[in-house]
C-alpha cells in the first residue's frame, strides 16, 4: 500500500514522503478499511510540514480524516463490505491516520457512511465541514436562531469557515464573512455570505467592548480575531470557538460575558461523542451535493506534501480532497 510517511530524523527534524508500505506494519484496531479518500486540514498541514507539535509518535502516517470501504472486521459493529468514515480521534497524531490506502482503526472510530452520502463527497466535507456543523449546532442549541440577527465567520475562506458560510446561508442566517482575501469575495456571496468585511478589522489588538453587532461567531481563528469578535457580540450572543489559525492565546476580557452575558462555547471536534457525530453526519447528508463541489479541490498523494505548504501559506482556497488511489 502506498502512503503519506513521516520519520523523525537524528536530530529530531523530520522527513515526509509517499512510501510503500506493508499491510503488517498498520497500527492497532479491529477494523481494516481500504480507503478511498482522505482530506488535508490546518493540523494536517502542521504536522506534514513539521511547522507544528501534532505529531507525537514516529514513524507516523498523517491524515485525520478517512472514507473507505471495510475489507475486515472484528468488530460486532461493523462487517466487510460496510462503507464507513472517520474523524478526529487522535489520528496522524498518536496513531496511523487517512493518508493511506489502507488504515486499521478500533470499531469506536468509525461511523457507517450516512445514506445518500458517497466517499468523496464525505471527504469534500470533512474534519472542517462536520466541525462546522458542530459550531451551527452550538449556536441554534443557545438559542441563535435566523431571526436573531448577523452571524460573523471568520477564516471564512479556510474549510471550516467556507463550510460555516454555506451552512449558516442554507439554514436561514445572515452571514458576514471575514476573510483577509478579497479577491474571493464573489466566491464568498456564492457560498451565501450577505456581507464582507477585511480580516484586518478583527486582526489586531482592539477595546474590551465595541459596538454590538453579531447575534452570533463562528471562530475558526482564534487570539485577537476571537477576542474582538466576543467584544463586538450582542446582548446574550453566542460565540462558539473552533481554531487557533491566529494564534492559542486569548487577549481579551471579561466584559462581553459579564455585562452583555456573552456566551462563548468551545467546540471539540476530535473527541466529540459519538452521538453527536452522528447528528452532525445526518445533516450533513441532507446539504446538497454541489455545495461540496464548490468548496472541495482535489490532489493526489504526490501532490499533498506541497499543498500542505500551500495551505500554510494562505494560497488554498476550501477544502483539500485527497484521493489516495491516484
Amino acid at each position: 500500500m502506498k502512503a503519506i510517511l513521516i520519520r523523525q530524523l537524528a536530530d529530531k527534524q523530520q522527513s515526509v514522503s509517499v512510501e510503500e508500505l506493508d499491510s503488517s506494519e498498520l497500527g492497532e484496531g479491529d477494523v481494516t478499511v481500504r480507503v478511498s479518500y482522505s482530506t488535508l486540514n490546518y493540523k494536517d498541514a502542521l504536522a506534514i510540514t513539521g511547522k507544528g507539535p501534532v505529531v507525537r509518535k514516529f514513524p507516523m502516517v498523517p491524515g485525520i480524516d478517512f472514507a473507505g470501504v471495510v475489507v475486515s472486521s472484528d468488530s460486532p459493529s461493523f462487517k466487510t463490505g460496510d462503507e464507513v468514515l472517520a474523524n478526529g480521534w487522535g489520528m496522524g497524531e498518536t496513531s496511523w491516520g487517512g493518508l493511506a490506502q489502507l488504515v486499521r482503526v478500533p470499531g469506536s472510530y468509525l461511523l457507517k457512511m450516512p445514506a445518500g452520502l458517497s466517499a468523496r463527497e464525505a471527504m469534500s466535507i470533512g474534519t472542517a465541514g462536520y466541525t462546522a456543523m458542530l459550531c451551527v449546532f452550538a449556536l441554534e442549541d443557545n438559542g441563535v436562531l435566523p431571526g436573531s440577527g448577523e452571524i460573523l465567520v471568520t477564516g471564512a475562506n479556510g474549510g471550516v469557515g467556507s463550510y460555516a458560510t454555506s451552512l449558516l446561508s442554507a439554514r436561514g442566517f445572515n452571514v458576514c464573512a471575514s476573510t483577509g482575501r478579497p479577491e474571493h469575495e464573489a466566491r464568498l456571496k456564492k457560498l451565501g455570505a450577505a456581507s464582507i468585511i477585511p480580516r484586518e478589522q478583527l486582526a489586531s489588538p482592539g477595546r474590551p467592548l465595541g459596538k454590538e453587532r453579531w447575534s452570533g461567531v463562528i471562530d475558526s481563528v482564534g487570539s485577537h480575531t476571537l477576542a474582538n469578535a466576543c467584544g463586538s457580540t450582542r446582548y446574550g450572543g453566542v460565540v462558539a470557538a473552533c481554531g487557533m489559525a491566529q494564534g492559542l492565546d486569548f487577549p481579551g476580557s471579561v466584559a462581553p460575558f459579564i455585562l452583555r452575558a456573552v456566551k462563548l462555547v468551545g467546540v471539540d471536534s476530535v473527541y466529540a461523542p459519538t452521538a453527536l457525530r452522528q447528528r452532525a453526519w445526518q445533516a450533513l447528508a441532507k446539504v446538497p451535493a454541489q455545495v461540496h463541489e464548490q468548496i472541495g479541490t482535489e490532489v493526489d498523494l504526490s501532490g499533498v506534501i506541497e499543498t500542505c505548504h500551500q495551505l500554510l501559506a494562505g494560497q488554498v482556497t476550501g477544502r483539500v480532497l485527497v484521493n489516495v488511489n491516484t
